[in-house]
């Protein structure tokens, strides 16, 4: 279901929605016309009916109001808001489980303003890049942390119609990511982490290794004019690199690769460990359409591995079986998904993910975690890295537009962009830069 959907989880920010910020924030009398017109509009679906009475009650339980007549007492009276901001604070550590002083919650409740600033950060420094102009978000609403403060600015008509729903938008990506750090702390995710770290350090990687010893190689690649994706590839050391003369359609990727022993033999493997930071997991709760944080939290381990070919994938998978043995804890493996075999189609689930993708995925029960692998071969890593319509940035692309999350975050009466030209404008910009 997409984010912007009649359904949606979140319909108080959608701009198309009943509860769209408007050129003047709602200080209508209760006979306008303005606000008659609303009132039919909301009266068409009888769901957002119960929505409004439950964000309404929410609002003036968290400012300690009655009716919205006090909330504009509330915006004039600086001495009463920071009354209610201290109260405000208790109940969010509360809702959140925070333990601690006032002091402690604050500094909590800043790493969550933080954490929605960077969700912003992360769109604009990458995704929209050359539109950064277009959706920077107002100072005054990147500087505010307070929730009390952030919430009677969508109500003072002072600010901007941008400046409010910035605002609004910023309170619920808040809430996303206090959500997301009361999950892992009830996980204790972060202990998991160092768990699986040693796991592979002690029991996965060749015992002659030390830790964050990395052996630099280079992949040269030769790609197709059509589709760019890999037709040959190669292992060079540095100095081989070195010789090899740029050419169309060849790419030189660097990898600093790890090995694992398998009797006498020792494997070369090239492995990134997943750690998402906070915003990325924010993000995948808006684009699975998702408030419950186990969605983002729970899959918080995992490792991408590249090998030299199938056989080397193979090995490797029995390799992790046995070590989660050596390590006392069976292995089990679910969900798993295997189109590295020739003329196997992968059915990816993903917005924006592409039948053409080529990998082994799976997930790994042992030890009290539960960890996703991504395994490659060489080929179709760099496939993953550089193929039209595979490639991970234009993926990142595509998901972000095709759930609805673009929209959502950066609505078009106000940001002014043309969703769709966007989107393919995007698409065509890293695609440039990856055959440049």
């Amino acid at each position: 279901m997409s984010v912007l959907s009649p359904n949606s989880v979140f319909t108080s920010l959608q701009q198309h929605g009943p509860f769209a910020v408007t050129d003047d924030s709602l200080n209508a009398g209760c006979f306008s016309v303005q606000t008659r017109q609303w009132i039919k509009d909301l009266q068409k679906d009888p769901n957002n009916i119960t929505k409004y009475r439950a964000l309404r009650s929410q609002i003036f339980e968290f400012l300690g109001v009655d009716c919205i007549s006090q909330v504009q007492s509330l915006i004039a009276d600086k001495d009463l808001r920071q009354t209610r901001s201290d109260r405000a604070l208790r109940l969010l550590g509360n809702m959140f489980g925070i333990d601690g002083n006032l002091n402690e919650i604050s500094s909590r409740v800043d790493e969550y303003a933080r954490t929605a600033d960077a969700v912003i950060h992360s769109i604009t420094d990458k995704i929209l890049s050359p539109y950064a102009s277009h959706i920077e978000t107002t100072n005054e609403i990147e500087v505010t942390n307070n929730p009390v403060e952030l919430l009677l600015i969508m109500f003072n008509d002072d600010y901007h119609k941008k400046a409010r729903f910035e605002a609004r938008r910023k309170l619920i990506l808040m809430t996303l990511a206090g959500s997301i750090d009361q999950r892992e702390r009830e996980t204790d995710i972060e202990n998991k982490f160092s768990t699986f770290l040693e796991f592979l350090n002690g029991y996965v990687w060749s015992p002659n290794l030390k830790i964050g010893e990395l052996d630099p190689v280079y992949l040269h690649s030769t790609h197709s004019e059509q589709d760019y994706r890999c037709t040959a590839v190669s292992v060079l050391t540095p100095k081989q690199a070195k010789l090899v003369q740029p050419a169309k359609d060849n790419k030189l990727t660097l990898v600093k690769r790890r090995s694992f022993n398998v009797g006498k033999k020792k494997t070369p493997i090239y492995v990134s460990i997943r750690k998402k930071p906070p915003e990325a997991k924010v993000l995948k709760l808006l684009r699975k359409n998702q408030k419950n944080p186990a969605v983002a939290v729970d899959d918080e381990l995992g490792l991408m591995a590249v090998l030299d070919s199938v056989s080397d994938v193979r090995a490797f998978q029995q390799h992790l079986t046995r070590s989660a043995s050596k390590a006392d804890s069976l292995m089990v493996l679910e969900d798993i998904s295997d189109t590295l075999v020739e003329h196997t189609v992968y059915r990816g689930r993903a917005v924006g993910s592409s039948d053409k993708t080529s990998m082994m995925k799976f997930f790994a029960r042992l030890g009290g975690m539960r960890v996703e692998f991504i395994i490659h071969t060489n080929q179709t890593w760099l496939n993953y890295m550089y193929q039209q319509d595979v490639a991970h940035n234009e993926y990142e692309v595509k998901r972000l537009f095709d759930s609805g999350v673009i929209e959502l975050l950066f609505p078009m009466d106000i940001f002014h962009l043309k969703h769709l030209n966007t989107r393919n404008e995007m698409v065509q910009f890293f695609r440039k830069q990856i055959e440049s």
